[in-house]
């Protein structure tokens, strides 16, 4: 079962101290005042410090709205704040999201259905992904670390290991190839019935603007998907991808190498289809980690954990499907 969950980032207490409001600050209401001196701090906290007196001018207590003078004594007390660059905390929503999305749980691994939109780590502006998440809620597991990746767009399977030897062991069964991994994509016209298997290298390079891109390239790295057939919808078709290798982009890059690329994906779609399909509620990447089959190292037992689609490929399968 999974551990109590909790939402409290690493906190570092202040020391209180007492500020002489110069010419410069006169006129600014405290509240706006305290909110520059405990930087971190959310409003509800900065009321909170008021309304019960924490917070003294010139010995008095005083209202939010009061208006700092010149020469003014501020006392401003000692609070708990989130730690310099430490990961915002884990809203409420997010919380019940995440909890809701654990799919398996045993004392080496956890795996949860990633939803679309959150990066699996910060960093490049994201200072909250799914593993500082994750840390947080699970407080005592003092090794939780990512096992392997999926894109931001990307929803659904995604191994986190609670412990070293766990993390070890399943990289070795990658290595190996002794996980299957297998995605559902939606992709533009009907994928052919004799292409099983796509053989193409992949090469990545950095296009001027810094996005990192990928395309097939002989100069690249051997990389094999083998695909299936789930579903012929009209126009488009709903494939099993099964990566062999594991490259960046992989699955991506050889569906529009195929000329069938996925609905919704901004960097190597069509965005006339994607325009499309946004119109009629599909705003999103249609790549979804659906399903994964290995050993648990911790239990030494087979698991084959499954994703399902969330609310809005589900609702564009159906829609398509009528």
């Amino acid at each position: 079962m999974p551990q109590k969950l909790t939402s409290a980032p690493p906190l570092t207490a202040t020391a209180v101290k007492f500020v002489i409001i110069d010419d410069d600050r006169a006129g600014q209401r405290i509240d706006n005042f305290l909110i520059t001196q405990l930087k971190g701090a959310p409003k509800s906290l900065i009321y909170r410090i008021v309304r019960k007196g924490e917070v003294r001018v010139n010995k008095g207590r005083i209202k939010p709205d009061y208006k700092l003078k010149d020469g003014d004594v501020v006392r401003v007390p000692p609070v708990k704040l989130p730690e310099p660059n430490a990961p915002a905390a884990v809203s409420k929503g997010l919380e019940k999201q995440l909890r809701d999305a654990i799919l398996y749980e045993s004392p080496g691994l956890i795996i949860v259905n990633k939803p679309h939109g959150l990066a699996v780590h910060g960093g490049s502006g994201i200072n909250l992904g799914l593993i500082e998440s994750l840390r947080q809620l699970y407080p005592n597991e003092r090794a939780l670390e990512l096992v392997h990746r999926l894109d931001r767009d990307t929803s659904g399977c995604i191994m986190v290991a609670k412990k070293r030897s766990t993390l070890r062991a399943i990289h070795a069964q990658l290595r190996e190839g002794g996980i299957d991994k297998v995605y559902h994509a939606l992709v533009i016209g009907g994928w052919p019935k004799g292409c099983q298997k796509v053989d193409a290298p992949l090469l990545k390079n950095v296009v001027q603007s810094g996005e990192r891109m990928v395309r097939v390239d002989q100069q690249g790295k051997r990389c094999i998907t083998r695909y299936r057939i789930l579903q012929t919808l009209g126009q488009f078709t709903l494939v099993e991808a099964k990566p062999i290798t594991g490259r960046t982009h992989q699955i991506r890059v050889h569906c529009q190498h195929m000329g069938h690329p996925i609905i919704g994906d901004p960097k190597y779609g069509l965005d006339e289809a994607n325009q499309q399909q946004r119109k009629l509620g599909l705003n999103r990447l249609f790549l979804h980690a659906a399903q994964l089959r290995l050993v648990d190292p911790s239990t030494d037992k087979k698991i084959d954990v499954r994703a399902p689609l969330d609310q809005r490929l589900q609702a564009a399968v159906d829609r398509l499907s009528s």
